[in-house]
C-alpha cells in the first residue's frame, strides 16, 4: 500500500436535465449538471485485513469497497469511515458520490491509477447518467453525451465550463420522500412514453445555443431562461411517473416560489425532492435562501453558495 490513510471529499451533484430519451441517433439519455454548493460526502480509508465500515451509509460504503477490491482482484481489505454523507434519495447523487469517494480512496491506498470513469465502472455506478462521475472529476457545468446500448463505459464528457464567480445557487432539500429511487428506477425508464422528436431537438438547441453561450457571456437571465425551459420539457417526459412536471408537494411549491422571488432559473435535481434556484450575487442569494427556509418552516434544509469549481479533493 502507498499510504496508511486516504481521505476523499466530493460535492453533491445537481442534475439539470436529460438530453434525449428517444435514442434515435444511437445514444440515449445524455445530461447536463453541476456540483451543488455546501453539500459534500467525506470518506476516509485505511488498510485492514477485511472490509469494515462505520458512519452514515456504512453498509453501502462497505459494498462499494468490496466491489472495487473484487474488480481489481485485491485480496486485502480496508477500514472505511464515512465522516459525512449526502442526504440519500434526495436527487443529489448520494450513491454515485459515495461510491466514487470509496473507490478513489482505495485506489490511492492500493496505488492503483484510475480515472473517474474507471472508478465508476469498478463500483458499478454511472450505468445511466455520467453527470455525477464528471462533476466528481472536476467542477463547473458539465455536459455528457449519453450511452450506446450495451456499452459498459461511462457516457463521454462533451463540455465543461466554469460558471461565473458571481452566480449563486440556492438548494432546498424538503423532508419528503423521493418519488422514484433504486431498483424501481429501471422499471420506470422502461415504461416512460417516448418524447416527441421536436422536444428532444428543442432540448439540444437550448443547451447548445442558449445555456452554453450564456455561461461564457455571464448572462444569467439567458442561462436561467434556458434552464427553466429545459426543466419544463424534462418534467413533461417524467410527469407520468412522478405525478406532474415536478415532484408533487413541497418541491413543486418551492420551485414556483423561487421563480416568483426572482430566481433567474429554477428546477428539480433528478427525481427530487431537492430543488434549486440560480441567482446573481451574495445579497440576492441569501435573501432567497432566507425565504426558502421560512417556506420550509423547519421541514427541510437549505444550502447556498457559488457553484464549486473543483471536483473531488484527495488528502
Amino acid at each position: 500500500m502507498a499510504t496508511n490513510r486516504v481521505t476523499v471529499e466530493s460535492h453533491a451533484r445537481l442534475h439539470f436535465g436529460l438530453l434525449d430519451l428517444r435514442g434515435s441517433l444511437g445514444r440515449r439519455f445524455g445530461g447536463v449538471g453541476a456540483c451543488a454548493p455546501g453539500i459534500t460526502v467525506r470518506v476516509s480509508a485505511s488498510g485492514a485485513d477485511a472490509v469494515v465500515a462505520s458512519g452514515p451509509n456504512a453498509e453501502r460504503a462497505a459494498e462499494f469497497a468490496r466491489r472495487f477490491l473484487d474488480f481489481h482482484a485485491i485480496a486485502g481489505g480496508a477500514e472505511i469511515v464515512v465522516e459525512r454523507a449526502i442526504p440519500s434519495h434526495s436527487g443529489l447523487g448520494s450513491g454515485t458520490q459515495l461510491g466514487l469517494c470509496v473507490a478513489r480512496a482505495l485506489a490511492d491506498l492500493y496505488d492503483i491509477r484510475a480515472t473517474a470513469p474507471e472508478l465508476a465502472r469498478a463500483v458499478g455506478r454511472a450505468r445511466r447518467s455520467g453527470v455525477g462521475t464528471w462533476t466528481f472529476a472536476g467542477g463547473g457545468l458539465v455536459i455528457e453525451g449519453g450511452r450506446r446500448e450495451n456499452d459498459e463505459g461511462v457516457a463521454p464528457l462533451l463540455a465543461r465550463l466554469t460558471l461565473p464567480e458571481s452566480w449563486r445557487c440556492v438548494v432546498a432539500i424538503p423532508n419528503a420522500h423521493q418519488v422514484v429511487s433504486g431498483a424501481a428506477e429501471n422499471a420506470v425508464f422502461a415504461t416512460l412514453p417516448v418524447p416527441a422528436e421536436r422536444e428532444v431537438e428543442r432540448v439540444s438547441h437550448l443547451v447548445l445555443m442558449a445555456m452554453l453561450p450564456a455561461v461564457v457571456a455571464g448572462d444569467i437571465l439567458a442561462f436561467g431562461h434556458a434552464l427553466s425551459e429545459l426543466q419544463r420539457i424534462n418534467g413533461g417526459w417524467f410527469a407520468s411517473a412522478q405525478g406532474g412536471t415536478f415532484a408533487p408537494g413541497p418541491t413543486t411549491d418551492l420551485i414556483q416560489r423561487m421563480q416568483e422571488w426572482g430566481a433567474a432559473g429554477v428546477g428539480q435535481s433528478s427525481w427530487g425532492p431537492a430543488a434549486y434556484g440560480v441567482v446573481e450575487g451574495d445579497a440576492v442569494a441569501h435573501d432567497l435562501a432566507a425565504r426558502v427556509r421560512d417556506a420550509l418552516a423547519g421541514a427541510g434544509s437549505v444550502c447556498v453558495g457559488p457553484f464549486p469549481t473543483v471536483g473531488a479533493v484527495v488528502s
